[in-house]
């Protein structure tokens, strides 16, 4: 069969109906593989195509004959390329690392905050102070090959430390680090700190990376949180290790790896506990009312509330006074109470409402004043517990103080110091039948009285202020009696005692003496 001339208004056609053919083909085959699949992959690519030819006159053109030159052909012309292809290797794509909320969310606004990579201060294990800013090299994009600058990762394209996040980047980060300064070398610790925005209602964080084992162009690394909270949401872990890879920088003689770490940012004030009470002085047999006042300032939920106050010294629980509400309606709240400390379990989540100043949960009780808060400063504390519904991480505020000035009333704070002075005739210090007293002794008290004992031996001072109170013999006002040795208690071998004398209370100061012989005076 001899090949039939085609019109030229048809080739074109063929040609873009091929070219059509063959980039429908690309598009399928070279899709990019996942960023795990590191395996050379093969490429192939074959394209058919396929045309009728109609209306074809049929003449013999090399003979000049022109039998059956009026008749018409319809031709179909079937053909293929020849395979093209190729061996792909992708490239490992570098994990970025992430700033999110704390739930996981990605924040409303990224506008001033940045993340530094700082060295670990060996002498500080809290990583409350930071060493110096790591010293990274410099990267670029586009790569300018033969300038002796590595490619850079986008977004951190020139490998800035610190480096400033923006909304465009949606809080992706990402350092590179130099294998030949040893910035890689097993045991290097680093401090990455993200730092909110001033004035920010976030708190700033910080973590400690410790470089790992390396296996061929992986190195682990171990990333800790250095405020003990968990890293990310959806976990409760608070240290994690990973992995990095280290990579050839194209057309440069550094090698360099990509360090990224994604990381939860919370509010730094997530709820907030208020006390209040009704007065600012109390007096013993008043009743004191207490008032609880707390906020939830975090972006979610919270649950199992929990709320320990801490009454002061002499300060009576009314269980039944108890009341709780939330914008109205009524709070159920279990109480219990061990010692001083009352726990106040809520059982209704507290949604969130950091702006809304309604959204408040209010807990009142009542406690009355006894005798005993004379001894006492009067000062009481509370503390707020619970936990985000979002993630679960905890939340907490207090203590939040409330102090109370407290009046005597009609009961003194002053106390009574009594006692005796007293022949002690088998020196244990304590008087017995058959001690008689000695009248007339004189006892001087720390704040410049004079005591004298009655006949009986005996004295009372009245109206002495608490506290550390002391009392000496004069030894001179009782001529021919010295200071009795005692032989069970040390102290008490002294001319001096000193007592301790609680509010509104009474202490016993004792003196225990005996005749004095001197030498060469008649029986």
């Amino acid at each position: 069969m001899s090949h039939l001339p085609l019109p030229k208004d048809w080739q074109p056609f063929a040609a873009a109906l091929l070219l059509t053919n063959m980039l429908a083909a690309t598009t399928v085959r070279a899709q990019t593989p996942a960023p795990a699949a590191a395996a050379s992959i093969r490429l192939q690519n074959t394209a058919s195509y396929q045309y009728d030819a109609i209306n074809a006159p049929l003449c013999n053109a090399q003979t000049g004959s022109s039998q059956n030159c009026g008749l018409t052909q319809s031709v179909q012309i079937l053909n293929s390329t020849n395979q093209i292809g190729g061996t792909f290797t992708p490239k490992l794509v570098d994990p970025l690392g992430r700033i999110v909320g704390c739930a996981g969310e990605a924040l409303s606004d990224y506008t001033g905050f940045s993340i530094a990579l700082y060295e670990s201060d060996a002498a500080d294990p809290t990583g409350i102070n930071l060493g110096r800013l790591i010293s990274l090299t410099p990267t670029e994009v586009p790569d300018q090959p033969g300038n002796g600058i590595a490619e850079g990762r986008s977004p951190n394209t020139e490998n800035s430390n610190p480096f400033s996040l923006t909304n465009s980047d949606r809080g992706v980060y990402n350092f590179m680090l130099d294998v030949r300064k040893g910035q890689l070398d097993q045991g290097r610790s680093y401090v990455l700190v993200i730092n909110p925005p001033r004035n920010s209602i976030y708190a700033q964080r910080r973590f400690r990376l410790t470089i790992g084992a390396r296996s061929g162009s992986q190195v682990s690394y171990t990333a800790t949180a250095i405020d003990g909270k968990p890293i990310s949401s959806g976990s409760s872990n608070t240290s994690i290790t990973d992995s990095i890879t280290i990579e050839d920088a194209e057309q440069s003689s550094l090698v360099i790896a990509a360090l990224s770490f994604g990381a939860g940012i919370c509010q730094a004030q997530e709820i907030q506990i208020t006390k209040t009470g009704d007065r600012a002085t109390a007096e013993p047999g008043d009743t004191v009312i207490y008032r609880l006042i707390i906020r939830n300032l975090a972006s979610a939920p919270i649950t199992n509330l929990t709320v320990t106050d801490t009454l002061p010294l002499g300060f009576r629980f009314l269980p039944k006074s108890v009341r709780g509400d939330f914008r109205g309606s009524a709070v159920p709240i279990t109480t219990a109470q061990s010692g001083s400390t009352v726990t106040f379990s809520i059982g209704t989540a507290l949604p969130q409402g950091a702006t809304d100043p309604s959204a408040v949960l209010n807990i009142a009780y009542a406690a009355v004043v006894t005798p005993d808060a004379i001894r006492g400063k009067g000062r009481n504390s509370a503390i707020v517990l619970g936990q985000r519904a979002d993630n679960g991480f905890g939340v907490k505020d207090g203590p939040a103080v409330h102090q109370l000035r407290l009046r005597s009333g009609i009961i003194t704070d002053c106390g009574t110091i009594l006692g005796r002075v007293f022949i002690d005739k088998n020196f244990d210090g304590e008087q017995q039948p058959g001690e008689p007293g000695v009248p007339n002794a004189v006892i001087f008290m720390d704040d410049g009285n004079r005591i004298t004992t009655d006949a009986n031996g005996l004295y009372s001072v009245a109206n002495v202020l608490p506290g550390y109170r002391t009392g000496v013999l004069d030894l001179s006002s009782i001529p021919g009696y010295t200071l009795a040795p005692n032989l069970y208690f040390s102290e008490r071998n002294s001319q001096s005692r000193l007592v301790h004398l609680e509010p509104n209370g009474m202490v016993r100061m004792n003196f225990a003496v005996t005749p004095s012989f001197r030498e060469g005076a008649k029986p």
